[in-house]
């Protein structure tokens, strides 16, 4: 079930990689600007993004439970979502600059942040769209549609891409801009295609994915209580590792770059299992709502065991072959400027090599809580470790004491071994064996009040 969202997760981890590859042949500056932009722009997004793609849970649930006709409605009610938060999130467009002039940046990296992140900000809707509307496909473990569409996607990214970052085959040379604006234009291809696919007419008698659009404000209504907290984590969570990048730009710009080059190439294999963890929480939930807790938690140690050998491999690689991973960020950029972004993202490429193992733990062991119900758990404890391990010593440290960028990558990494442990203790515990998301079914709600 999982190996194509495992797959779907690589095509955007290579999106990814493309727009910073080509960033990188644009200029230092443009990479490290849609570095900030990004963090700062996914953690507003990340609220709706982490809280349309809880859907997987509800999907999972009202199909274990033997409820399919429910699937629909709250596919619709995850529609009405994304669109009042990308109209929200759009409307909030105007305040980037303010945002990164405040971080006190060189005036070219803030216009460079300031360009990605707004135009990002105005694409918010088909970005939430198109997570959201793939948890119908996920959450059933028809995930094979899941990976054609981020397949399709992909490739429309990054040949835009190329083309609008550059100015070629008529495109404007727009640089930043261009990089801002093929994301957008690919998600909302990837949306739309979600959209067709479920009214395909076998869905539509199954699933109800027609007849489902009426508004359903109790449905709505548990899918914040139980997805926010879900968005809020994964918001707060990009919100401070735009903070650390804030902190990192003050030590200049070639350290900023290396961090990004290094999260970037950390990305290439840590996205891929978050395929892994849709799937665990899919199979929990499924599971759980069919009275198998015992199934779900053997489900979430076996992907544990299969991502600790991935990411062990990963992290060899990560210190015995830094020079060959940054290679193509090397390739086409100008030699003398990058010889010191260089020679830090080889160091900071093994911190990234430490905290792999735990950071998988985190995604799993969330993962399976995530399936249960349990949100708020992994919320106070990204808010709290993000804050007092990473965040405040780092600032302490780099911006007070003029320690370097190795210092806050230490804070970095302690942050992510803290959370990792956490959420293993979490799991261990076996409370979510007991949680669901959905409602009771009618009948059983009316015997229960006789």
């Amino acid at each position: 079930m999982a190996y194509p969202l495992i797959l779907s997760q690589l095509s955007f981890t290579v999106q990814t990689f493309a727009d910073r590859l080509f960033l990188t042949w644009y200029s230092a500056e443009a990479v490290a600007g849609a570095v900030t932009g990004l963090f700062a722009t996914w953690a507003l997004m990340g609220l709706f993004i982490g809280t349309g793609e809880f859907l997987t849970t509800f999907v999972a649930q009202y199909l274990g439970a033997g409820r399919p006709e429910r699937i629909g409605p709250a596919m619709w009610q995850g529609l009405y979502f994304s669109l009042g938060a990308g109209l929200l999130v759009a409307a909030l467009s105007p305040l980037a600059g303010p945002f990164f002039a405040w971080g006190g940046h060189a005036p070219e990296l803030q216009a460079q942040e300031t360009t990605y992140a707004s135009i990002l900000m105005l694409g918010t809707f088909p970005v939430v769209l198109m997570a959201t509307l793939s948890t119908f496909f996920a959450g059933r473990g028809d995930t094979r549609v899941v990976l054609l569409v981020n397949i399709v996607s992909t490739v429309v990214d990054v040949v835009l891409n190329a083309l609008w970052i550059f100015g070629l085959a008529g495109f404007p040379r727009a640089g930043v801009a261009g990089a801002a604006w093929s994301t957008i234009v690919s998600q909302a291809l990837g949306a739309l295609l979600y959209f067709a696919i479920m009214m395909r007419p076998r869905f539509r008698e199954a699933y109800r994915t027609l007849s489902g659009w009426r508004l359903d404000p109790e449905l709505l209504r548990r899918l914040l209580r139980f997805g926010l907290p879900t968005g809020l984590q994964f918001s707060l969570e990009i919100l401070a590792f735009a903070l650390f990048m804030m902190i990192v730009g003050r030590l200049g710009t070639a350290p900023l770059a290396a961090s990004g080059i290094a999260f970037s190439l950390n990305m290439i294999v840590f996205m891929p299992m978050l395929g892994l963890g849709t799937g665990v929480s899919a199979l929990v939930g499924r599971y759980l709502s069919a009275g198998r807790p015992e199934i779900a938690e053997r489900t979430t140690w076996s992907a544990l065991w299969m991502s600790v050998v991935y990411m062990t491999s990963c992290g060899l690689l990560y210190v015995l072959a830094p020079s060959l991973l940054l290679r193509p960020y090397a390739a086409g950029a100008d030699p003398a400027v990058f010889a010191e972004v260089g020679a830090t993202a080889v160091v900071l490429l093994r911190f990234v090599a430490v905290y792999s193992i735990f950071d998988m733990m985190n995604v799993i062991f969330s993962a399976g809580l995530k399936g249960a119900g349990d949100t708020r758990y992994p919320l106070g404890a990204t808010v709290a470790l993000s804050w007092v391990v990473m965040l405040a010593p780092a600032w302490l440290l780099c911006v007070r004491l003029g320690f370097g960028a190795y210092v806050a990558w230490t804070t970095a990494s302690a942050y992510v071994v803290c959370l990792g442990l956490l959420m293993l203790r979490r799991f261990q515990q076996g409370g979510w064996k007991a949680l669901r998301v959905i409602e009771p079914h009618a009948p059983a709600l009316r015997e229960a009040r006789a």
